[in-house]
């Protein structure tokens, strides 16, 4: 099935609106320096989100690193994990950002058709909106965290139900065609925000692979927000790690890695100095607002 156009969907609701990107506070307030580099709520916002044309326009497709491919947008990050048995996609992204996916996965020289489980990092539309057109394409198997399925199914573009075939809690291991992948509960920027790790293989060395929900804080901290956070963070510092993926393309630095893949020479997504470049930036935002809107956990 091609999309040969796509829908643009006002959500109206207030349930509808808390499944976007929660708005940043005004532009300097608060700021933080991370590795040299100074960030405020709504420069980072920018950073991830880009314009609306990058939301939606292609990025060149890549091989990442074994059986691992990028196949999303400029700034919303898609991945397909090849198998001998079908394929997996993480983050299908907006409704209108999918023919672009599709796009890649066949420029690629695989087929649409052949995912067979679709996963996401987190319940907002950027990241999973689409989820429903991807099932409806190809029947792919569904699966997501316990704690997103309450807002993902309150996420209906067009009106349409949104699928979840199988619930997952942290921990849980979703395989196929000889491809394990963990799903680690890293809590904060959604209640289910999943950071998703698997094995790649390279030259004949394995390499540990994790595909970063986002850690991102909303402008508004509360007690509960702040305690999953506590949670997440240090969640997202235990796991091995040797390849830094995310579901924005900013969050790992992919332009500038892409930039040198294409010039040859050893393969810039093996990162490991970077593997905590994105957790330094916004657990310092993070802290940064729980001292300013005097916020503790409960």
């Amino acid at each position: 099935m091609r999309f040969t156009h796509c829908l643009v969907v006002t959500f109206c609701s207030s349930l509808a609106l808390a499944q976007a990107p929660p708005a940043p506070p005004p532009a300097t307030h608060p700021k933080v320096s991370v590795r040299g580099q100074n960030y405020t709520p709504r420069s980072i916002l920018s950073r991830n989100m880009g314009t609306r044309e990058d939301q939606q326009t292609q990025f060149p497709p890549h091989k990442v690193i074994g059986n691992v491919y990028y196949v999303g947008t400029k700034t919303l990050s898609s991945f397909l994990i090849v198998t001998p048995q079908g394929n997996i996609l993480v983050n299908s992204t907006y409704e209108r950002s999918l023919p672009a996916i599709q796009k890649s996965v066949e420029q690629l020289g695989f087929k649409f058709s052949d995912i067979k489980i679709l996963l996401g990092t987190h319940a907002h539309g950027d990241h999973q909106e689409a989820d429903a057109m991807v099932k409806q394409a190809t029947g792919a198997q569904v699966m997501a965290m316990a704690e997103d399925v309450p807002a993902l199914k309150a996420m209906k573009p067009g009106g349409k139900e949104h699928p979840v075939d199988r619930v997952l809690h942290d921990g849980d291991t979703v395989s196929l065609g000889g491809v394990t992948l963990t799903a680690h509960l890293t809590p904060g920027h959604t209640r289910g925000c999943t950071t998703w790790t698997l094995k790649a293989e390279e030259n004949g060395k394995t390499y540990d692979v994790v595909i970063g929900g986002s850690v991102r804080p909303p402008a508004t901290l509360t007690p509960e927000i702040v305690a999953e956070f506590n949670r997440g963070f240090p969640a997202v510092r235990a796991l091995a790690c040797d390849v830094p993926l995310g579901d924005h393309p900013a969050q790992y630095r992919m332009w500038e890695k892409h930039a040198k893949l294409k010039k040859g020479g050893p393969n810039p997504f093996i990162d490991r100095a970077g593997c905590l470049y994105e957790a330094d930036i916004e657990e310092a935002m993070f802290h940064a607002l729980q001292k300013e809107q005097g916020i503790a956990a409960r």
